[in-house]
């Protein structure tokens, strides 16, 4: 994602208007690494903006993503979260805490890797492949297994 100022051009550009509520969901998203649902974005900019509705702080979150400023993380039935890293990449999901993190591709290799899969449906065209590794992330890996239940509670009520 663009940092907040070069998203202002951007949204300028494309004839948006630039409003407080938008430039403050730029910054609530700039650089976050978590991959925060739209309910974490909009707690944040209430903290600036107290009034500021759900609905603005969605609508801002589909124009990033119409845009391709934004990608967007579906994570099993959870919540929707959203992505400021719009490189090529995958994810990983931690089945304790369920945080997303960052994996690193190739997109030949990604791509040529399910051709084979898809050689099965004529006619089909792979546009893009999404990878999400599942398993357990380092910090819930190490901890023992009575304390990964009371850490999946914690974690998730936060």
């Amino acid at each position: 994602m663009r940092s907040p100022e070069a998203l202002v051009e951007r949204f300028r550009e494309d004839g948006l208007k630039v409003t407080p509520q938008r430039q403050a969901v730029f910054s609530a998203l700039h650089g976050d690494l978590t991959h925060p649902t739209a309910e974490i974005i909009w707690d944040r900019v209430r903290l600036q903006m107290p009034t500021v509705s759900r609905r603005t702080v969605y609508q801002v979150l589909n124009d990033l993503v119409s845009l391709g400023e934004v990608l967007v993380v579906a994570v099993d039935n959870g919540p929707t979260r959203f992505d400021p890293n719009v490189s090529l990449h995958d994810h990983f999901v931690c089945s304790i805490c369920a945080s997303v993190i960052d994996v690193d591709s190739d997109e030949r290799s990604n791509v040529a890797s399910h051709q084979t899969t898809l050689s099965d449906f004529p006619g089909f065209e792979v546009e893009s492949v999404e990878v999400v590794f599942r398993g357990k992330c380092s910090s819930c890996a190490s901890l023992p297994p009575a304390s990964s239940k009371q850490h999946d509670t914690n974690t998730r009520q936060k």
